[in-house]
């Protein structure tokens, strides 16, 4: 199976790789209307919102905007992406493979390579050699063999597909957020700001999330204090609670991507289209830097194909609100 570096023109090279594998026909996997557990997460009481930003700063072709109001219906959404804690109870419980451990191999950040997995690592791509192919990454082994978990089971959960992300939501009765659940959410009752806590990256001078310092690829001073993943709860929570929708890992959504589709599209509770080859991701990543992939603003967007895995993506759950009674 090739391994290539997908360049569109609403991809930028700090985001995340993507795998040709053997993709499944494009079609649309239900965002369902999950009422199960909603331990973790945070009750929001939906409404309206401005959606999107025309930011001279962004990307257009990403289709950041043009800016709409958009209403959701009540709903709950993690706190903080599932962990590895997490993640590793539905497999024990379930027994599930990822696709990352079935096709035998993930995308490492260069940096983060243990010395096994440099020798295990092949390049993705000659236009993004920071990120390397590594044999037997998974979301067990985060920086390839070598690393393991344990020491970081209150990280979220990385080398974790859509395609994983969609089962671990259906046993534990609950689903991915929407591209316009993700984003109120992510606002934490903010209007048009555009970071979750407002226009100032550093407010005070403090770094309020995870994102890179220095010179990409080859320099991160980790003035946040962390060079990969962050603990799922670190840094300050935003006005509604959750942590960390502002870089980490890049969290997966229920949609597949369009650049165009929300233009003219549905304003209250909107969906991606029916069908397509990548979903959204949101929140940008511990590799974004303000130089070539800003994607750690608020309205903010990428995509990645359903069954593409790497060291820097992940997901938070999200739940109906329950009936009275």
């Amino acid at each position: 199976m090739a391994a290539v570096y997908e360049q569109s023109e609403h991809s930028g090279s700090c985001c995340v790789p993507s795998a040709a594998r053997a993709r499944p026909a494009a079609r649309r996997r239900g965002i369902g209307r999950a009422v199960g557990s909603i331990r973790g997460m945070v009750e929001l009481p939906g409404g309206k919102f401005l959606m999107g930003a025309d930011d001279p700063s962004g990307f257009p072709a990403d289709g950041e905007g043009p800016v709409r109001e958009i209403e959701v219906d009540p709903f709950h959404v993690g706190a903080t992406a599932v962990t590895n804690g997490d993640f590793s109870r539905f497999v024990k419980s379930t027994r599930y493979v990822t696709e990352a451990e079935r096709f035998g191999w993930s995308f490492v950040f260069h940096l983060l390579l243990t010395p096994r997995a440099r020798r295990a690592a092949a390049q993705a791509a000659a236009g993004a050699p920071w990120w390397a192919r590594v044999a037997g990454a998974s979301w067990r082994h985060p920086d390839g063999p070598g690393s393991h978990v344990k020491d970081r089971m209150d990280h979220p959960a990385v080398h974790v597909s859509w395609n994983d992300a969609m089962a671990y939501c259906e046993w534990s009765g609950s689903r991915l957020p929407t591209e316009a659940e993700w984003e109120y959410a992510a606002r934490g009752g903010l209007e048009q700001k555009t970071y979750p806590w407002g226009d100032e990256l550093t407010p005070g001078g403090e770094h309020v999330c995870n994102i890179w310092q220095g010179e990409f690829p080859d320099s991160n001073t980790a003035e946040d204090g962390y060079v990969g993943t962050a603990p799922a709860s670190a840094f300050p929570p935003n006005g509604f609670g959750l942590h960390n929708v502002a870089g980490n890992v890049w969290e997966w959504t229920a949609d597949w991507f369009s650049a165009t589709h929300h233009a003219e599209g549905p304003r209250r509770n909107p969906t991606g289209p029916e069908s397509g080859d990548a979903i959204v991701t949101r929140g940008g990543s511990y590799l974004c830097h303000e130089s070539y992939c800003n994607r750690y603003r608020v309205a903010a967007r990428t995509s990645n194909t359903p069954d593409s895995s790497t060291g820097n993506t992940g997901f938070r759950c999200a739940s109906d609100r329950r009936a009275p009674g």
